[in-house]
């Protein structure tokens, strides 16, 4: 492979260093001369990966690219410019990812002229940057999640030579602010409220692509959300890699349970958050939501493992009777929370043992809803230099068996709400039957359901008639006008 001296290819190592130095904070966008209406008359396709966080980037993508003149594409065939944001957490992403970009082939070979890119957390990862320059030389851009903001540039750069433009940063990272955005949707929306971790799970390769933690400042905060409010938009999640984490960068004294509460009180509709960490979650965020009839009763509280030595081996800083103290703690302050979960499946050398203890803790929260995974390696991770004897097999058959655990219990949460009226956020049509609307609780329960003269965006109450693992079903209670 040809590394050209105008390449800055990533280096792990030097993004795992942290160091105290204030983190530098820019409030300005700036497009280039040569940049401005570059894009007049031209179509761009997004493809996204991942979290909310890489939702929120592409969020910003689209924003920089419409504010240079693109519009949206109505599928990559007939774009421009086509970029793919990329997710890092597991490899089956990567084959995936892989896997599109070959399909690019096609289209690049048809028009030459294509520019194709990769953005996003697994441009941070220098074995997938080998694969792509090794192996796919359609793609002529690649950028990290560092520089979104240096995207009219890069695009300049691809037009105006013939070599492949890379340009990834292994840095701490910086805070940007007023950075243009096109938001995917009309009544929810993604407000980063920090970037970054330093919690460094053995498993986790977040912190190597996302950089240091850094918080944005609270006003810069409630401003955007006063202006999303004003806007029409009745619900925002604020987002973070840790969110509880919030404020421990900053010279204030700030808390998240603080943020949570001046939130609350631009009486913006709903309010979310995304991701928890047991480790900062204190009693006080715990008593903020209790008290704010805005912030949703629905926390995702990852356990990860409910074995307190694979918790100690994964870096996760609490055991699994401290978990189970926090849950109990969540369940019995806020009425009617519902509490989802992550967790992973065959940490290298699970034992039988550690298994029934996951299993244990399950059963003993009985869980809405769970997100659960095999684990998956990353290289460049301590977690990917361990020893592990356990067979591939077993631990699809431990996933198997967790996942006929956890369904039932959701199960059981689900069919509590049977004859019974819940307030939901409509989204629109539901995308299997467009006679049929579709929403979510307060709780983030999926809701389908009949009923006339009700739009997106509106809030109303639906009689459940029938309950899911998933969903539930039901009709808009019509003697309560929808607001």
């Amino acid at each position: 492979m040809k590394v050209l001296k105008n390449w800055n290819l990533p280096d792990l190592k030097e993004a795992g260093k942290r160091t105290r130095g204030a983190v530098e904070r820019v409030d300005s966008f700036m497009i280039p001369a040569s940049a401005v209406n570059m894009g007049e008359g031209k179509t761009y396709w997004l493809s996204t990966y991942g979290c909310q966080a890489n939702e929120r980037d592409s969020e910003t993508l689209a924003g920089i690219l419409e504010t240079l003149g693109y519009q949206p594409a109505q599928g990559p065939e007939s774009a421009d410019v086509i970029l793919v944001n990329t997710c890092a957490i597991r490899e089956n992403a990567m084959d995936k990812v892989l896997g599109e970009l070959g399909s690019f082939k096609r289209i690049y070979s048809q028009r030459p002229d294509v520019i194709i890119g990769v953005a996003g957390c697994m441009a941070q990862e220098d074995e997938f940057v080998k694969r792509v320059l090794a192996h796919y030389p359609w793609v002529r851009l690649l950028f990290g999640t560092h520089n979104i903001q240096d995207l009219p540039s890069l695009l300049v750069e691809t037009m105006d030579t013939d070599d492949r433009v890379v340009h990834i940063y292994s840095r701490q990272g910086e805070v940007y602010e007023n950075l243009p955005v096109r938001r995917f949707g009309k009544h929810k929306a993604w407000v980063n409220i920090m970037y970054g971790c330093d919690k460094f799970c053995t498993y986790c390769i977040v912190p190597y692509t996302r950089g240091k933690q850094r918080s944005r400042t609270m006003e810069d905060i409630l401003k955007e959300i006063r202006e999303l409010k004003a806007a029409g938009y009745r619900e925002v999640t604020l987002l973070g890699q840790n969110v509880n984490a919030y404020g421990k960068d900053l010279d204030q004294d700030l808390t998240f349970a603080s943020l949570l509460e001046e939130t609350a009180r631009t009486g913006i509709d709903r309010i979310r958050f995304m991701t928890s960490h047991p480790w900062d979650f204190t009693q006080e965020m715990i008593d903020v939501i209790a008290r704010y009839d805005n912030i949703m009763p629905y926390i995702h509280l990852p356990l990860q493992s409910g074995d307190t030595d694979v918790l100690r081996r994964m870096g996760r800083r609490y055991t699994a009777e401290e978990y189970k103290a926090l849950y109990d703690s969540i369940t019995a302050r806020i009425p009617g929370v519902a509490v989802s979960t992550d967790i992973i499946v065959g940490f290298p050398d699970e034992s039988d043992e550690a298994f029934a203890h996951t299993l244990e803790m399950v059963k003993a929260c009985r869980f809405d809803s769970a997100f659960t995974f095999i684990y998956s390696p990353r290289p460049g991770t301590p977690a990917a230099r361990m020893e592990d004897p356990v067979s591939p097999q077993v631990k699809k058959d431990r996933l198997q068996l967790l996942n006929q655990v956890w369904n039932e219990y959701a199960l059981e949460k689900m069919k509590a709400y049977e004859g019974k009226t819940v307030q939901v956020l409509v989204d629109g049509p539901s995308k299997r039957n467009p006679a049929v609307l579709s929403g979510y609780t307060e709780t983030n329960k999926l809701v389908n359901f009949t009923g006339e003269g009700v739009k997106a965006g509106d809030i109303v109450p639906v009689f459940i008639e029938t309950a899911k693992t998933f969903s539930l079903d039901g009709h808009l209670v019509t003697d309560t006008p929808a607001d």
